[in-house]
């Protein structure tokens, strides 16, 4: 049985009080309700405190991004070492946003994945399809070369700390949602590609979040299709009552 890992993008919100306050708020609220891994990943600026505030709870913090070397004249990057040891235990890698904005490619989300794994950090691995590649009916390659792309060369031992987010790129901000038919059928055609590269077993063990605009009125649905392992939850994660009632979907 694969778990279920319901995680929090806070993108660019809150401030390290603002993120103590949260979570001190979120942990009672969703005290025991260990059937899925719940993870809020925060800004850089956070981590320390947001990792203070839930020690002792089951939330795990997570950062956003992670550059590919140990150190050097990158300013502005973050190493693995020094989240970990600001207290992530997760990182987000290949987000749609960084790859929009920030020039981020599947070589790229390549190197920081390998780098965030050789750490020991555990990786949430961002992919999906624009909305012209949805329209023109290339969904399935598109992810299942992303996938073969960002994976490259990691060994599939190290897939154990390896969380898959299928992100519809134009699902993402938008207010719109993949239908849960299209979720299950696309988070599924990435476990065939895991499959096909690298065994039965890895694709039935790996978990795949969906993470277009999922949130406290839709979760139910979309975490009953088969191939849906959880979310990577935008909006709906800065508010404690809405990201509650996900995890209690998730708890069902």
């Amino acid at each position: 049985m694969r778990k279920t890992v319901i995680a929090g993008n806070w993108k660019m919100n809150m401030t390290p009080k603002a993120a103590g306050a949260f979570i001190s708020e979120l942990a009672p609220m969703v005290k025991g309700k260990d059937k899925c891994d719940i993870v809020l990943c925060v800004p850089f600026v956070d981590i320390a405190t947001a990792a203070e505030a839930a020690k002792g709870t089951n939330i795990k913090i997570g950062a956003q991004n992670v550059h590919f070397e140990q150190k050097g004249a990158f300013t502005g990057e973050i190493a693995a070492d020094m989240l970990l040891e600001a207290g992530a235990e997760y990182v987000i890698v290949g987000h749609s946003e960084r790859r929009q904005y920030f020039g981020e490619t599947d070589t790229t989300v390549n190197l920081r994945t390998k780098a965030a794994l050789a750490a020991g950090l555990k990786v949430i691995l961002c992919l999906g399809e624009v909305k012209d590649q949805r329209l023109s009916g290339i969904t399935d390659e598109v992810v299942a070369m992303q996938t073969k792309l960002d994976l490259a060369g990691i060994p599939e031992e190290d897939l154990k700390n390896v969380v898959i987010a299928y992100e519809p790129v134009w699902a993402i901000g938008t207010g719109l949602t993949a239908t849960p038919e299209q979720a299950d059928e696309t988070c599924g055609v990435i476990r065939k590609t895991i499959a096909a590269i690298y065994s039965k077993k890895a694709a039935d063990e790996i978990v795949i979040q969906y993470g277009g605009s999922m949130n406290d009125g839709n979760a139910a649905e979309l975490l009953a299709k088969t191939n849906v392992d959880g979310g990577l939850i935008g909006g709906a994660s800065l508010k404690t009552d809405k990201f509650t009632a996900i995890v209690d979907a998730a708890n069902k």
